[in-house]
């Protein structure tokens, strides 16, 4: 494969070149946006996907908001140099929709695609993970209490009192989980472990680390042993 040479391309009359994402775990598209040279050498240089804003006409970070990040794995470009092929990683969702792809609606479905079908593989729900959805919707809370502080945010003041803090209660609530256990109680090792859980979605928003990127870890892990290793 011939080396990515960013001067060879062949940006339009505004200076913007079209990049479709596709992930690069399957090939999935997952989304299509716009590139200038700012928002390339930026992506070049993070190693995240940057892109450029017509409406907002500004050039913007994919999950700079949301948290779901794309790391790139391979840029490349067609044979006409007008446009960019990217493979990445997508944490969680590329669509502002909560789906993992733009590309959920069908201009003309196949036969064996209903339309119920077609909803039902792209609902939010089974993105991430039937009922442990709400991981990941307390996850965008703290991020957002992170990125706008509030003054009586229970999460905004452990943000604002830094790592140690955050790692004093993730013990804490690992102590009392282990408690709970010893005591034999359901009911309170279920509320115990939600503490902890919750904790730790505040530990990774501390590191910037979405909950797919533990579930990845887990399937990665899962594929390589055996499954009675799990159960």
């Amino acid at each position: 494969m011939e080396p990515f040479d960013p001067t060879q391309l062949r940006f339009d009359d505004s200076g913007l070149i079209p990049a479709i994402v596709q992930d690069a775990e399957n090939g999935r598209v997952l989304m299509l946006a716009y590139m200038n040279k700012e928002s390339l050498q930026l992506t070049l240089e993070t190693g995240l996907t940057h892109f450029y804003s017509r409406s907002r006409q500004r050039i913007w970070q994919k999950g700079e908001e949301s948290g779901h990040i794309q790391r790139v794995r391979e840029i490349s470009y067609d044979c006409d140099e007008d446009a960019l092929l990217i493979k990445a990683e997508q944490v969680m969702a590329a669509c502002h929709t909560g789906r993992r792809s733009c590309f959920f609606r069908r201009l003309h479905p196949s036969p064996e695609t209903s339309e119920e079908v077609t909803r039902q593989e792209f609902d939010p729900e089974t993105v991430y993970g039937g009922s442990l959805a709400i991981l990941q919707q307390i996850f965008e809370v703290i991020h957002d209490r992170q990125a706008n502080p509030k003054a009586d945010s229970y999460v905004s003041g452990l943000f604002a009192k830094g790592q140690d803090q955050i790692l004093k209660k993730v013990g804490e609530e690992a102590t009392e989980l282990v408690v709970a256990s010893k005591n034999g109680n359901s009911e309170e090792i279920i509320y115990e472990a939600a503490d902890l859980w919750f904790h730790m979605l505040v530990l990774l928003g501390h590191h910037g680390i979405a909950p797919s990127e533990v579930a990845r870890e887990l399937r990665k892990r899962y594929g390589k042993k055996s499954k009675a290793e799990y159960r």
